[in-house]
C-alpha cells in the first residue's frame, strides 16, 4: 500500500479528484492563521514544531478556546462509518479521530490553535521518563481517572491495552510496541496476549504507586511517541468483551457512545465521569456529537455551501472539498471563512529504482527534469498543496526545508540541466520506464511527465498499471520499472518513521516499501545511529542532515507534493481547525456558536 496504513483510508489521493485511496495527515492551518497567504486560504505555521512537553503541559484542563461555550450538538458528515472502535484494532486516521473522543493512552498530542503540537502525558502525568539509553520507559498515572461507568482507570487497564495488541483478534492495529517489547517482528509467537492467563514480563506495574514500566528489548528513544498511537489505548480489564469490544467500547474520554446504527449514524453524549482536570488535551464543549454516514464529498460540500437547517451545525468530517467545488469555495469570501485546511502528513513522490538506474547523474537528471508545476496544475494548483523538495515532510521534527535540486526556483523542470547530466554520464537517450496507477488524474499527469522526459533527453516508456494491483506490482524486487509513483505517511512525527521504511536496505523485500531498493552501507548505519539518539531535538537535526545527504549523494526519489485538503463547516460551528495528526478537524475543539 502507499502511505502508511495508519492513515490509509482517510483520503483520496489528490484535491483534483484522484481515485486512488491513500493516506493523509498533517501540517495544519486554518482560516484564522495570519501571515502571507500562499493562495490557498491560510499560511502554514506547523513546520516541524512538535516538541516534547513538560509535566505542566500535561496537567489539565486543556486551554480554553476564545469565544467557545458549552452546549448544543455538532454534526459530522462522512461517506463512511468507523471501521473499528476497539483501540487495539485502530490504525486508520478516521478511526483515530473518533478515538480521540473515547480512548485515552499514556501519551497524546496537545495541539495549539496555530497547529503546533506538543507530545504530553495523557493518562500519564508527563510524557514519560527514559533510562538505559531508551530501553526502559516509566510512566505514572494521574489521579482521578475513571471509566464511563465510574470505575477507576488503573495501571492494570493500561497494561491490558498494551497486552491486547498481541491477541489474535487485534491484527489490524500497530505493532511497533509489541516488537520493541519482544525484539521480534513475529511478536505473537513470543506472547499470546493477556487472555492466555499470563502477563508480559517486559511490562511491570505497581498499583500502589500508579506506575507502569516498559523494559524494551530494542532501544526506542521515541517510544513515548509510539504510545501516543490509538493502538495503545487503555482498555478496562473487567470490562473487556474481547472480540466483541469493537462494537461497544468503554469510554475514558469526554464522550461515550449513546447509539450506533452501522453505516448510518452514531451519536455521542457526554461521559459524566470524565474529569477535565485530568486532561490537558481535550476540550468538550458540545453536549453531543451526531455523525451521519453515507454522503460523498460533493453532496456534503453542497450541503455545507447551502448552510441550512441542522447543516449549520455540521462539518465535513472525513472527505474534503472536491475539485468540482474548490474554486467556488476559495473565491467566495463568505464560503472561504467557513473552511479549514492543512497539508497532509508525509510525502507523495516518485521512487527511482536504484537497482535499474545505477548512475547517480541519471537519477539527478530525472529530478531536474520532473515537471512539478505542470503536475500540480492538474491536481488543482496551489490549493492542492506545496511542492515537496525533501524526504522529510513539514510535520516531522527537524524538518529543514532543504531543496538540494533547486526545484522551488524551477518547478517546471530544468531540461537543460538534465541534458547536461546525461551527457556527463554518457547516457543521452536513456530509456526510462515510468509506472503509475490508472486514474483520471494520473492519466493526465503522464502526458506532462512524458513530455518533460523527452525534452530532457530521455526516452520515456509509459506503463499504466491497474489500480487494484498497483502496489503488488511495484513492490516486487524484480519489477521492470525505473520510476514509480508512490507516497508514505509516518506513524508519528519523527524522521525514523519516514526514512527507515523507505531507505533501510534491510527492508528490501517483496511487498515492502523500499520501492527505490536503496541499500547503502552509510545510510543503513546512519539509520541505526539516529534511532537511538535520546535528545529529540538532536535526533531531528540528524534526520534532516541524513535526508539532505541521501538526496545529494543517492537521489533515490523525486519528491512531488505535500498535499493539501480543504474542509467546509456550517455557519454555527466554531473552533474548526485542521488536525496535524489525522488530517480532519480537531473534533474535540469544536463548539456551537451562540
Amino acid at each position: 500500500m502507499s502511505l502508511s496504513r495508519r492513515n490509509f483510508v482517510i483520503a483520496t489521493s489528490v484535491a483534483a479528484g484522484g481515485s486512488m485511496v491513500l493516506s493523509a495527515c498533517s501540517s495544519g492551518s486554518s482560516t484564522a492563521d495570519k501571515g502571507k497567504d500562499k493562495g490557498h486560504g491560510g499560511a502554514d505555521k506547523y513546520t516541524g514544531a512538535v516538541v516534547v512537553g513538560t509535566k505542566e503541559d500535561s496537567t489539565g484542563p486543556a486551554p480554553e478556546i476564545a469565544g467557545a461555550k458549552k452546549g448544543g450538538t455538532i454534526r459530522g458528515i462522512s461517506p463512511d462509518d468507523f471501521s473499528h472502535l476497539d483501540p487495539q484494532r485502530i490504525y486508520y486516521s478516521w478511526n483515530s479521530q473518533i478515538g480521540n473522543l473515547l480512548i485515552r493512552g499514556l501519551t497524546g498530542y496537545k495541539i495549539a490553535t496555530d497547529g503546533s503540537m506538543k507530545l504530553v502525558g495523557d493518562l500519564a502525568t508527563d510524557a514519560g521518563a527514559m533510562s538505559d539509553a531508551g530501553k526502559t520507559w516509566a510512566f505514572t498515572l494521574k489521579d482521578g481517572l475513571k471509566w464511563e461507568d465510574g470505575k477507576e482507570l488503573t495501571v492494570e487497564d493500561v497494561r491490558h491495552g498494551i497486552e491486547r495488541g498481541f491477541a489474535s483478534f487485534t491484527t489490524e492495529g500497530a505493532g511497533y510496541a509489541q516488537q520493541a517489547l519482544t525484539g521480534s517482528a513475529d511478536f505473537r509467537s513470543k506472547y499470546k496476549g493477556p487472555f492466555s492467563g499470563k502477563h508480559l514480563a517486559s511490562v511491570v506495574t505497581d498499583a500502589a504507586a500508579k506506575t507502569i514500566t516498559f523494559k524494551l528489548v530494542e532501544a526506542r528513544p521515541d517510544f513515548n511517541f509510539t504510545l501516543a498511537m490509538t493502538s495503545y489505548g487503555a482498555v478496562p480489564v473487567k470490562g473487556d468483551s474481547k472480540d466483541k469490544y469493537d462494537k461497544d467500547p468503554v469510554s475514558a474520554g469526554p464522550y461515550r457512545i449513546k447509539a450506533h446504527s452501522i453505516d448510518k449514524s452514531m451519536t455521542l453524549v457526554r461521559n459524566e465521569h470524565w474529569d477535565p482536570n485530568t486532561d490537558s488535551i481535550r476540550n468538550a464543549y458540545p453536549d453531543s456529537f451526531a455523525f451521519e454516514f453515507g454522503p460523498e464529498s460533493l453532496q456534503a460540500a453542497d450541503r455545507m455551501i447551502a448552510d441550512s437547517g441542522d447543516d449549520q451545525y455540521a462539518f465535513m468530517a472525513y472527505s474534503g472539498v472536491p475539485a468540482e467545488r474548490i474554486q467556488k469555495v476559495l473565491t467566495d469570501p463568505e464560503l472561504k471563512k467557513r473552511t479549514f485546511n492543512g497539508l497532509l502528513t508525509g510525502i507523495y513522490y516518485y521512487a527511482i529504482n536504484t537497482k535499474r538506474i545505477t548512475d547517480l547523474k541519471v537519477r539527478q537528471a530525472l529530478i531536474h527534469a520532473w515537471p512539478l508545476e505542470q503536475i500540480r496544475k492538474i491536481y488543482g494548483g496551489p490549493s492542492a498543496g506545496d511542492y515537496a523538495t525533501s524526504i522529510l515532510s513539514p510535520d516531522i521534527m527537524g524538518y529543514a526545508k532543504d531543496d538540494v535540486y533547486g526545484k522551488l526556483k524551477k518547478p517546471q523542470g530544468d531540461p537543460e540541466k538534465a541534458k547536461q547530466l546525461l551527457k556527463e554520464a554518457g547516457k543521452e537517450g536513456q530509456k526510462i520506464v515510468y509506472a503509475f496507477p490508472q486514474s483520471n488524474v494520473y492519466d493526465k499527469t503522464k502526458v506532462v511527465i512524458e513530455n518533460a522526459l523527452k525534452a530532457a533527453g530521455f526516452d520515456p516508456v509509459i506503463k499504466q498499471l491497474d489500480s487494484s494491483s498497483y502496489y503488488d506490482q511495484i513492490q516486487q524486487i524484480d519489477n521492470k520499472f525505473d520510476v514509480m509513483w508512490f507516497g508514505w505517511s509516518p506513524d508519528w512525527p519523527t524522521g525514523y518513521t519516514l526514512v527507515q521504511p523507505l531507505f533501510d536496505g534491510g527492508t528490501i523485500a517483496n511487498g515492502a516499501n523500499n520501492i527505490s531498493q536503496l541499500n547503502v552501507d552509510w545510510v543503513n548505519a546512519a539509520i541505526k545511529k539516529n534511532v537511538v539518539i535520546a535528545d529529540p531535538a538532536e535526533a531531528g537535526k540528524q534526520w534532516a542532515a541524513l535526508d539532505k545527504r541521501i538526496m545529494t549523494e543517492e537521489a533515490p526519489i523525486i519528491p512531488e507534493t505535500f498535499q493539501r485538503r480543504f474542509y467546509l463547516h456550517g455557519s454555527k460551528v466554531g473552533g474548526a481547525m485542521f488536525d496535524p495528526q489525522y488530517s480532519s478537524a480537531v473534533i474535540y475543539k469544536l463548539f456551537v456558536k451562540a
